[in-house]
């Protein structure tokens, strides 16, 4: 066998893969993503420097809630909604981290417990899977993340990890259809990213 053969295999391996992506509309959906997550993020961060400029100072605000609320006690909140669907957006958090004592160390625990409560989504989703009649209705209410995630597995674990798209969503699709556990733990890790990357902005302004 002519050794020269093998890179050529990979690289045929890598075309196909890549044509399947540009065929399921994959690259499109990302660029969608991106596009759409441009906006939330300008406009939040704008509303920040209004807010923190024209209506409270963040100073005093975020020095209340240290002095009112514990640690733990915001941390579980955050916990408890990165868990469920993620109500309450997570920037917020990254807001109140920024003004604590250890900036870095709450960053990172917050990091930590969204990649955790992504975990408990996606063993939600799995759970979920074993009920019929919740399973139908979600089949409807979910029906678009359902069939993205059955289309590009990784990928969009990928995606939920880094953009504004609710990836409590994404992890209980992925428990739904039963994605493997273990390649969803590894591309979950670009949770952590994320967060390092919004303090780096939002740390900036407040």
């Amino acid at each position: 066998m002519n050794p020269s053969s093998k890179p050529s295999i990979k690289k045929s391996k890598f075309r196909l893969l890549h044509q399947y992506y540009s065929y399921t509309g994959f690259y499109t959906f990302v660029k969608k993503s991106v596009v759409k997550s441009i906006l939330p993020i300008v406009l939040f961060i704008g509303a920040l420097f209004f807010v923190h400029y024209f209506v409270i100072d963040f100073n005093e605000l975020f020095a209340t809630i240290i002095e009112k609320y514990s640690p733990f006690t915001i941390i579980t909140v955050f916990f408890i909604s990165e868990s469920l669907l993620g109500l309450v957006p997570p920037e917020i958090f990254i807001a109140w981290a920024g003004k604590s004592a250890e900036p870095i160390l709450y960053v990172t625990l917050l990091a930590l417990f969204s990649y955790f409560g992504g975990i408990i989504s996606y063993f939600i989703g799995k759970y979920i899977a074993k009920l019929p009649k919740v399973f139908n209705y979600l089949e409807v209410k979910m029906k678009k993340h359902l069939i993205m995630i059955r289309k590009w597995g990784g990928f969009l674990i990928v995606v939920g990890a880094l953009l504004p798209i609710p990836f409590a969503m994404t992890s209980i699709a992925a428990g739904v259809i039963n994605y493997k556990f273990k390649n969803y733990l590894l591309f979950g890790l670009l949770r952590f990213l994320r967060f390092f990357i919004y303090a780096l902005v939002i740390f900036q302004i407040v």
